[in-house]
């Protein structure tokens, strides 16, 4: 990929945001012409995994984020007040996301929340949202029992239970596939193996072999060793790492490969290397061969950093740009409870269309994934399963 300076990329967010017309949710109505912004700040915190073992998601998450909120104010803020986003860093930690987003809630006093980028830290800081009915983007998809009863708080990413049907959609349809092998890590990937297995049996799917390690491991092969001894037909990975890939195919098991979507960013699939030649992922964004409502999304993100954008980056974007449209809604001034009025409806974004008055607050099916395979290190489009 071309690589261009610090300065001339600067030079060109700038001229970008000067001069470009936002088909966003949160700017369908922007014109081309950047605006002026006056007034109080409307501030938006975000809650982010810039460090620590799912630094992998929150960096992208965070680049997506601050593109968008330049993109905002140039087209004209919310109700003609700037937007400002504070960012703070969990460290993959939910125990100083619950502290960082105390800060922002009773010493900035945001008028929303972001985050977290993993689902422990999203959870512990929706204990601190629901009461005060702050509106809450998780960019995660829900996940404990308590989250169903937290109407503040939206999804961006899919529950674990459709993450978990993705996978064997095309395990079964696809690949006709039985015997699954299933590595998982300890945090999101065990939400998504409890899925897997609940639905399993309705896809006619055995899962020969299930492996757990700790989030952040650096060797998981006798996990992996397991997995290829059991003789199954295909190796789902769930997890923020490279390591697994790497891993099985050190072992050379010989069967496809399934990644989720945590692991499905350039970042991970350099780490993995050669390991990544095949993987498949069901994801939502494929910026090799974008969906039409993505083009434009694509095209600005790479004009910026110099680099193609994947799933984080567009689900940053995309908080950013829902709470700044449901704010200018609402009103900058509106309270709480307006806002979260506001957030609960179908809202068009670039990752997806949400409908986030759905029970789960997030309103995705399996018709919002798509399907990707690693070849040479870019995504290549599949073909969608058939029955």
């Amino acid at each position: 990929m071309r690589r261009i300076s610090c300065g001339a990329r600067r030079r060109r967010v700038l001229l970008l945001i000067a001069g470009m017309a936002l088909s966003t949710a949160g700017a369908a109505s922007a014109p081309a012409r950047a605006q002026a912004t006056s007034g109080e700040p409307v501030t938006i915190g975000a809650i982010l995994s810039v460090t620590g073992p799912v630094a992998g998601v929150g960096q992208p998450e965070r680049d997506g984020a601050l593109l968008a909120e330049k993109i905002v104010n140039a087209s004209g803020g919310v109700g003609g007040r700037p937007l400002k986003l504070v960012i703070e860093d969990d460290a993959s930690n939910p125990d100083t996301a619950i502290s960082k987003a105390t800060g922002l809630i009773r010493s900035t006093k945001v008028r929303a929340l972001i985050g977290s980028s993993n689902l422990p830290s999203t959870v512990a800081i929706g204990g601190l949202t629901d009461p005060i009915r702050l509106p809450q983007a998780a960019l995660s998809g829900i996940g404990p029992a308590v989250e169903a009863k937290r109407t503040c708080v939206v999804h961006l990413l899919a529950p674990q239970e459709l993450n978990a049907r993705a996978a064997l959609t095309y395990v079964r349809d696809a690949l006709k596939a039985k015997r699954v092998g299933l590595l998982h890590d300890s945090g999101y990937g065990q939400a998504v193996a409890n899925s897997l297995k609940a639905v399993a049996p309705e896809y006619g799917v055995e899962l020969a072999q299930v492996e757990k390690f700790e989030i952040g491991a650096t060797d998981v092969s006798a996990q992996a060793a397991k997995v290829k001894n059991a003789g199954v037909d295909v190796v789902v990975i769930v997890a923020s790492s490279a390591t697994p890939f790497r891993n099985v195919h050190d072992l050379r098991i010989g069967v496809p490969v399934i990644g989720s979507i945590a692991s499905s960013s350039y970042d991970y699939v350099r780490a993995m290397g050669e390991a990544a030649e095949g993987v498949i992922f069901p994801e939502f964004l494929i910026a090799e061969d974008p969906l039409p409502h993505q083009v434009k999304f694509v095209a600005t993100f790479k004009e910026a950093y110099g680099r193609l954008p994947k799933n984080y980056e567009a689900a940053g974007w995309d908080a950013v740009n829902l709470l700044a449209k449901v704010l200018a809604e609402a009103g900058p001034e509106a309270d709480n409870a307006a806002v979260c009025a506001a957030l609960r409806k179908p809202l068009r974004g670039v990752l997806a269309t949400y409908d986030f008055s759905a029970p789960d607050m997030t309103g995705l099916g399996l018709s919002s994934f798509s399907y990707s395979q690693v070849k040479n290190g870019s995504f290549v489009r599949l073909p969608l399963p058939a029955r």
